[in-house]
């Protein structure tokens, strides 16, 4: 692809790395192949390569961005399935990001929009204000289907009422800063991203890591003024509140680095996951370019810090069998595939996977609260697939792709939670559900 960008322009590294991508991209489409906005909507704006001359344009010429291009750019899940599909190796995850920061500075979006985001931004990210503002949606929940109207702003608040819990587990202990100390001799240490929603939504899958890690003989240190990824946030766009929480981690992972040393930071949201692989990137310009390459290098998925220090399960088979959705940041972003499922293998499930699995199931961090019609879309159409397996229960390694696909006929499950059951710990209640529907 030919690009026209003036020196000055090319002065900005965000706008020189993104001309570097523009570059390498081909025009070939095997990504729209791929694409779920694609897939289901049928738009050419609505596929990679659209988007990619929609966000070249938009950056060459300098001026601020269009509702045309902020509409198919939001419509994005970032789900990085053209990535995987790419052949000529575009790094769509890169541009997409730098073309939702030049939106979020060069375009006022409606007051609805920008109030939402601003509250999405200021309480997800921060595991107090999630568990007070989930508590008041879980209240108003019943009240979901009586917002009338078929506006963008309607379906968005059904959509939060609707994917606020039931109920929520009370905070667990586990999670606090502190030091998990390894049974036995240690042969490792750790440091565990807690993270922000699933704190909240479900403490049970930090709580299996650090007993499973512990019983590897691995020490577990959760640190201090550690906090969200900035996931969330760096994926709408919200650049300097991103790079705030990303920074906190730095800093409070390299103190452990100087001190008593570290193995690896485990993280099992692959969401947070990728995002921390990424802080090399994201802090290239930035002072901490160092301390960030550091800690990028040594984050790793909870399911490679398995593998890394020999995962062993302890119990008879289960005689159950998993369907296991591989989330997009996992499979795509990370490009971890095979080894969550050989891991379920070794712990004696029988692991199928569905039709479609580069497919995306619509969560994608806060996707399926700002485009709540296309996630419902893909939502059912995964659901479908998994549920066409005929396993017991479904596996995933992300708490939204859980959050997304809880509730239907399968139980869902962390992936690790599983592996800790079949290493001796307790038996999670996803479980005891798809045990007692098989006997029913």
């Amino acid at each position: 692809m030919q690009t026209n960008f003036a020196p000055e322009q090319l002065a900005d590294p965000d706008t020189r790395d993104s001309n570097t991508i523009l570059r390498t991209c081909v025009h070939c489409g095997f990504c729209t192949a791929t694409c779920p906005t694609f897939v289901l909507l049928g738009d050419e704006l609505d596929s990679p390569r659209g988007r990619i001359y929609l966000i070249k344009d938009m950056l060459e010429s300098g001026r601020p961005a269009t509702a045309e291009v902020v509409k198919h750019v939001d419509r994005c899940l970032s789900c990085l399935s053209c990535m995987t599909t790419c052949p000529s190796g575009v790094n769509y995850m890169h541009l997409v990001d730098h073309a939702r920061k030049y939106i979020e500075e060069t375009y006022d979006r409606p007051w609805h929009e920008k109030a939402l985001r601003r509250v999405l931004s200021a309480v997800l990210p921060y595991p107090a204000r999630f568990r007070a503002a989930v508590a008041g949606a879980r209240l108003g929940r019943p009240l979901a289907g009586l917002i009338p109207g078929g506006h963008v702003l309607s379906q968005r608040l059904r959509a939060m009422l609707t994917l606020a819990p039931g109920a929520l587990p009370p905070a667990s202990p586990m999670q606090a800063p502190q030091v998990h100390k390894a049974q036995g001799a240690r042969r490792g240490r750790v440091a565990l991203l807690t993270g922000c929603a699933q704190q909240v939504l479900a403490p049970s899958i930090n709580e299996a890591t650090i007993r499973l890690l512990t019983r590897m003989g691995i020490e577990v240190v959760i640190t201090r003024e550690q906090g969200c990824c900035g996931a969330l946030n760096h994926h709408m766009g919200d650049h300097d509140p991103a790079m705030r929480l990303a920074r906190a981690n730095i800093a409070a992972w390299r103190r452990e680095i100087a001190g008593e040393g570290l193995d690896g930071i485990v993280i099992n949201t692959s969401g947070c996951g990728t995002t921390v692989k990424d802080y090399g990137f994201m802090f290239r310009e930035e002072p901490e370019a160092e301390a960030a390459a550091e800690v990028a290098g040594l984050a790793m998925d909870v399911t490679e810090a398995l593998q890394k220090f020999a995962y062993a399960p302890m119990r008879e088979k289960p005689g159950l069998t998993v369907a296991y959705h591989s989330a997009c940041s996992l499979q795509h972003g990370q490009k971890i595939t095979a080894l969550p499922k050989q891991l379920l293998v070794r712990a004696g499930f029988a692991v199928k996977d569905p039709a479609e699995p580069h497919l995306c199931c619509g969560s994608a961090g806060t996707y399926n609260l700002l485009q709540p019609e296309i996630a419902g879309k893909l939502k059912a159409r995964k659901l479908h697939n998994l549920n066409r397996t005929g396993a017991d229960l479904i596996a995933a390694g992300n708490i939204g792709c859980l959050t997304q696909l809880g509730g239907d006929a399968l139980p869902v499950v962390h992936t690790v939670e599983l592996l800790d059951w079949m290493a001796g710990g307790p038996e999670p209640a996803a479980v005891g559900a798809a045990r007692r529907e098989k006997a029913a």
